[in-house]
């Protein structure tokens, strides 16, 4: 099994899905959540149980293609979330709905705010900003504890998860929200321990494979770690597969870019990572 020869295969896919997402963000754009377009935010209190597709179904009566949660000690409450600027008169008339459903009283509509794109702004900055400083200090930290092109690999291989994921999230159009950015940094992190146990494992390999190459090298190590890799991601997705499946809408917003970063993750610590450095280290020793 050939992976790091292949690279160009790996490589090619990966390119093709960027492409195939920066194409949908140039034509379509990127389906923005309320925390980066703005919009109206109103908080109800139910008095009872209830599910989400009670509430959708009066929701859709108004066309907000509403994020709704649970919320309240007790979880008797709703918070609708609206990228539409309501006015005064049509959250009442909203509000009327609930109470005709619910019989609620005036008392019962907590709250409301509307609110523009500028926190969106403010956590997508700070996010750039986090990756950005969480990349510098994993550069420093595997140069000096490996060296500088096992460092400069590990961190090609984060910026491609990130990239990918922002891909399938362009081409799906899929919303993004407060909670996918502490996904993206969740996965950050994630993804740089399997890249750094083959990395490991590397650094002892090619002190004994003096006379193969650099990619036979780091095919060796691949497969003596891949047992390890693929048995760690898929406990991890097993997790997060739960919590997508059973939990409420707010854990699945926060589930499902991380389902996409684990396996993304996974993905470049084998076939991404590992032969950037072996193509490196082939090439300056060709030169």
């Amino acid at each position: 099994m050939k992976i790091s020869e292949n690279y160009k295969i790996w490589f090619g896919v990966s390119i093709l899905i960027m492409i195939l997402g920066l194409v949908m963000t140039l034509t379509s754009g990127i389906n923005l959540g309320i925390d980066f377009t703005g919009g109206t935010m109103m908080q109800f209190n139910i008095g009872k149980d209830f599910t989400v597709q009670e509430i959708r179904e009066i929701t859709s009566k108004f066309n907000l293609d509403a994020d709704i949660l649970h919320v309240g000690d007790e979880k008797q409450e709703v918070l609708i979330k609206t990228k539409k600027d309501l006015s005064n008169e049509e959250r009442m008339e909203i509000f009327s709905a609930f109470q005709e459903k619910y019989d609620l009283i005036d008392t019962d509509f907590r709250q409301t705010q509307q609110f523009g794109p500028s926190i969106g702004d403010e956590i997508r900055n700070k996010a750039l900003i986090s990756i950005l400083i969480a990349s510098i200090g994993m550069l420093l930290y595997i140069t000096f504890r490996f060296e500088f092109r096992f460092g400069v690999a590990a961190i090609t291989a984060l910026i491609h998860d990130v990239l990918i994921v922002l891909s399938v999230y362009a081409i799906f159009k899929v919303p993004i929200n407060s909670s996918f950015i502490a996904a993206i940094l969740t996965i950050v992190g994630y993804s740089i321990n399997d890249t750094i146990v083959v990395f490991d494992r590397l650094r002892e390999n090619v002190k004994y494979m003096k006379k193969e190459s650099y990619f036979q090298v780091a095919d060796k190590s691949i497969k003596q770690t891949l047992t390890r890799s693929i048995n760690t991601s898929l406990t991890t997705l097993l997790v997060i597969g739960s919590l997508y499946v059973l939990g409420v809408e707010s854990i699945k917003e926060f589930a499902l870019p991380l389902l996409a970063g684990v396996l993304t993750g996974t993905y470049s610590s084998i076939f991404i990572a590992s032969p950037v450095w072996a193509l490196w280290r082939t090439v300056s020793a060709k030169n």
